[in-house]
């Protein structure tokens, strides 16, 4: 790593259609160098395939439901690169049959992983990560229009979602003084893996190109050019907030 060179942990990838995935590009084209996890052995080799086409980014794995996972990486990164100036949390998950039918069956195991995972996580990562970055620096991770306004079907995924909201603007005011900012992306709807499990997707996204000010669905790219610039001296005066790359979509009424 050069002296100038920042370097980047990227949470959350799956395959290529991951938004982790899209940011890891943006970031390695503006010539951060990047850790990349991905969650247990199932992922590992697409994930490994994938991260070698980033030259001198390293993938490690990490499931972040795990604590001891989430300090062990962070003692390799301390290992290897000693000071980090980002982090990218693209991580939600809720389970399958939570994401149908009505909101007011949610589980009490479902209401918890979704929280655990999608929310908490963001915390735990952040708390490990505080230390190595020194230098300041930014942290970023992923939101949606659900947390906000009823969306059918997303259930408790959007509970989650604006808890991580509220996180965000906690986390910035307990970093700010540390020179580290914290901000969410509301990006609108991608065909992602973790998507897939959302009933009616496919409606989804045809709703959000007819009503959206561009008419059309945001592309996974736009999403990563924003959180490179979030990450960048360029967003050095942001922090607490939910920036939207949605095609307008949230500014509509009817």
């Amino acid at each position: 790593m050069s002296e100038t060179q920042k370097t980047a942990v990227v949470f959350g990838l799956a395959n290529k259609r991951s938004i982790a995935w899209a940011i890891a590009q943006k970031l390695h084209a503006a010539g951060w160098q990047l850790a990349i996890t991905y969650q247990n052995e199932r992922l590992e080799q697409e994930a490994k395939d994938l991260i070698a086409d980033l030259p001198g980014a390293s993938g490690f794995m990490c499931d972040v439901s795990f604590d001891d996972q989430i300090a062990k990486l962070f003692e390799e990164l301390k290992a290897r690169y000693g000071v980090l100036n980002g982090i990218v949390h693209s991580v939600a998950f809720a389970p399958a049959d939570e994401l149908k039918g009505d909101f007011v069956n949610t589980t009490r195991e479902g209401f918890r992983i979704a929280h655990d995972i999608s929310v908490y996580s963001l915390i735990a990562v952040t708390r490990a990560a505080a230390p190595l970055m020194t230098s300041g620096g930014g942290i970023v991770t992923l939101t949606y229009y659900g947390a906000e306004k009823v969306v059918p079907r997303y259930n408790v995924m959007g509970v989650a979602k604006a808890a991580l909201e509220a996180s965000v603007r906690y986390l910035a005011n307990d970093l700010g003084p540390k020179g580290v900012r914290v901000n969410a992306i509301s990006a609108g709807p991608i065909k992602t893996l973790a998507a897939r499990g959302i009933s009616g997707l496919s409606d989804m996204l045809k709703s959000h190109a007819e009503r959206a000010p561009l008419k059309r669905n945001v592309d996974p790219g736009e999403v990563g050019s924003t959180a490179a610039f979030l990450l960048s001296e360029a967003g050095s005066g942001i922090t607490g907030e939910t920036i939207y790359v949605d095609c307008g979509y949230n500014i509509m009424g009817f």
